[in-house]
């Protein structure tokens, strides 16, 4: 019998903090003041806010049992294709939280900030050193962000040699955020398709690749899960032509210390901390996306730009060519501790065990259930693999069926139905931090929902059953979401 982890324990229900208040209860004491008292202006003062009175104990299970509502990477595997959700180590949070780093502000001045510019100084160095490239900038917000300041750059580049272009290459096994970046800085997308073995052909590249076109942007490892074998020679045609590289290094976890992109041909790429340098992920934020660019395009990196003399480090602006600035500060400080904190725990040897781990991990899963669901590129995987749902058609069970169920069995679906190169995709992230044990029980866990297609279809399609929201119907969430309740 499969173990499952969401089949067991309390589901609480939890009433909206407004139906719990009751007039009077306070979940906190106001210390005694030590000044005297002084009546407010007549125009500060107004009706009281209509908030919540709660005691301490209901605060307390109120955010706890809503807590245990949600599924994150603390509470178990979440497999996410693309993403990186690996664990994040609590020393990293520690270091964050440290007083001078946590109370520090942005307006401080160089001064009084020496602490801060040291750090983000040495992590701009351990980035450049990783990746191969000469110089990184920090300022970018996240991966979207670090791809639109590394296409302004090449933009801005190709301006300054007198004759913009109009057009960048994107595969179709490229993130789904490059051709936005590419568009708002005003080019249009040429885009191509990847080889039978899932990766691109330099001949696809050099039959696209002309004057106007100012580069290619290239994820590597690709969305399927494989090596650019050929970037070095897809870099070449570009670079005859006049073109720039960019690197979507969104993936960079599988080749951390053991490939540095700026030594292939790739003149700029991004990096997601909160995916390769274990930072968390958030809603949408705090992310951060540094951006390492080679000599050609060290010229436009965006200002500030933190600088080391002697013994003292600043921001300078006096950078006539840089893109400008792309931020209101320079980054997201507190993720940039987490990162640099991760980095000098793990070491040189312990950031490339990382990788070896996390492509061991998404091979050992291919192999395991290349015969349970379909695998439409059957090679050596880098960081992630794909499936679909090909064996699964002739019970009518689809990619999304198999996925809700998995709920049930207490995992995070992995990303389903992306990339678009392969129908039905179900792409399956373990990272290095999974165990042997956790990963064993994932592949019985799928193994186990494959038989459930062939014997008890109807299971999989009301699936999931055992948490908190059932089954939806997407499409009217999605018109008309249930925000209260």
């Amino acid at each position: 019998m499969i173990q499952q982890p969401g089949a067991s324990g309390l589901i609480f229900n939890e009433s909206l903090v407004w139906e719990k208040s009751r007039k009077g209860r306070c979940a906190m004491s106001l210390p005694k003041p030590d000044v005297e008292k002084s009546p407010l202006d007549a125009d500060l003062i107004g009706d009281a806010p209509n908030l919540p009175e709660l005691s301490e104990l209901d605060v307390v299970r109120h955010y706890t049992r809503l807590s245990q509502w949600n599924f994150g990477v603390d509470s178990g595997m979440y497999p996410l294709g693309s993403c990186t959700m690996k664990y994040n180590p609590k020393t990293n949070e520690v270091q964050a939280g440290r007083q001078g780093f946590a109370g520090a502000h942005p307006l401080a001045g160089d001064e009084f900030s020496q602490g801060a510019l040291a750090l983000m100084y040495q992590l701009e160095q351990s980035l450049a050193r990783i990746t191969g490239f000469q110089a990184v900038t920090l300022q970018p917000a996240a991966g979207a962000h670090g791809e639109l300041c590394g296409m302004l750059m090449i933009h801005a580049f190709h301006a300054k040699n007198g004759r913009q272009r109009a057009k960048i290459i994107i595969p179709d096994t490229a993130h789904g955020t490059n051709p936005a970046s590419a568009t708002l800085c005003g080019y249009e997308s040429v885009n191509i398709k990847s080889g039978p073995e899932g990766i691109l052909d330099p001949q696809t590249v050099a039959a696209v690749m002309d004057e106007d076109t100012a580069g290619i942007m290239v994820t590597n490892p690709n969305t399927l899960g494989l090596f650019e074998s050929n970037i070095k020679e897809i870099a070449d045609i570009v670079h005859a032509k006049g073109g720039l590289v960019y690197g979507d290094g969104a993936n960079m976890n599988a080749i951390m210390g053991i490939v540095k992109p700026g030594e292939i041909g790739i003149d700029v790429l991004h990096l997601n901390l909160h995916k390769t340098f274990s930072t968390p992920h958030g809603g949408g934020g705090p992310g951060s996306g540094p951006v390492a660019v080679g000599k050609t395009l060290e010229p436009f990196l965006p200002v500030p730009r933190v600088v080391k003399e002697l013994d003292t480090y600043r921001f300078i602006t006096d950078r006539p060519d840089s893109i400008g600035r792309i931020h209101t500060f320079y980054g997201h400080f507190g993720i940039m501790v987490r990162a640099y904190a991760y980095i000098l725990s793990m070491g040189a040897k312990g950031l490339t065990d990382a990788s070896r781990l996390a492509v061991l991990n998404a091979n050992y899963i291919k192999e395991s259930l290349k015969g349970t669901l379909n695998l439409p590129y059957d090679r050596p995987s880098m960081h992630e693999c794909v499936f679909n749902d090909e064996f699964q058609k002739e019970y009518h069970i689809t990619t999304m069926d198999m996925a809700k169920r998995l709920l049930d069995y207490g995992f995070h679906p992995p990303t389903v139905y992306f990339p678009l190169v392969v129908e039905g995709a179900f792409m399956v992230e373990p990272t290095e931090t999974e165990s042997k044990e956790d990963i064993d029980q994932f592949i019985r866990a799928v193994k186990s929902i494959a038989q459930e297609a062939k014997d008890n279809p109807e299971q999989l399609k009301k699936a999931p059953r055992l948490t908190k929201v059932t089954r939806l119907d997407e499409v009217l969430a999605a018109r008309k979401p249930c925000l209260r309740g």
